[in-house]
């Protein structure tokens, strides 16, 4: 799930003391069960965070959108109990643990801002937990405008696989309800890509009560 955090853009301003790095679609950042040392910032593109099952099957646990932090529990130097797989063309800022006690030097005030972090983190689990109460239709819905709100645009770069793993259901499941979204009008969706026609309608979907917006953040 995507939650979009104030502190996060904070973050803008400090790239100078990382490293620049880019991904290609599909190219794994780093990789659940490997050691760990420092943290990323996404700059431009959008990743997935997987975690590996006892099956061996992987489950897509959250997304994660420019501005916003990934890799931040192996700062502790431990080994990655995540995946981090780039879902577009990527660029990242990488800080190690070194480069971050370097720039505690010049801004110690980071330390209150990584802090800040970590708990908007927490929350964001707890959102997660708290999306299980949620019937199927208003998970994908909620999942679909969090994600645009926070990427700037109504175009979702997800294939209907990705969003049933995000949220817990059935490819089936997903397919069905899209498709009846498509009849009425709300959605596209072709190829790894979801359009969303008719936000307001949409959002109805999870808040019934609330009267039509206009779109202020993302981008028809």
């Amino acid at each position: 799930m995507v939650i979009p955090y104030e502190t996060d853009a904070k973050w803008e301003s400090f790239l100078k003391y990382g490293t620049r790095q880019f991904w290609k679609r599909k190219t794994v950042i780093y990789k659940q069960g490997t050691m760990g040392e420092g943290f990323y910032y996404l700059h431009k593109g959008l990743v997935k965070i997987v975690s590996t099952t006892v099956k061996g099957n992987d489950r897509l646990l959250n997304i994660v959108v420019p501005g916003q932090i990934l890799g931040i529990q192996s700062m502790d130097q431990q080994t990655h109990f995540t995946s981090a797989i780039a879902a577009k063309n990527s660029v990242v800022y990488h800080f190690s643990c070194c480069q971050f006690q370097e720039m505690l030097k010049v801004q110690p005030e980071l330390l209150t801002l990584l802090t800040q972090t970590i708990h908007q983190k927490m929350r964001t689990l707890v959102s997660a937990i708290n999306m299980k109460a949620l019937t199927s239709e208003e998970h994908i819905a909620t999942l679909l405008l969090n994600i645009c709100e926070e990427y700037k645009n109504y175009e979702v770069p997800l294939t209907q696989q990705d969003l049933a793993d995000c949220a817990g259901l059935t490819r089936i499941t997903v397919y069905k309800i899209l498709r009846q979204w498509k009849e009425q009008g709300m959605v596209e969706f072709q190829n790894r890509m979801f359009t969303i026609k008719d936000p307001d309608l949409l959002r109805a979907t999870v808040y019934p009560d609330t009267e039509p917006v206009i779109p202020s953040i993302c981008a028809r």
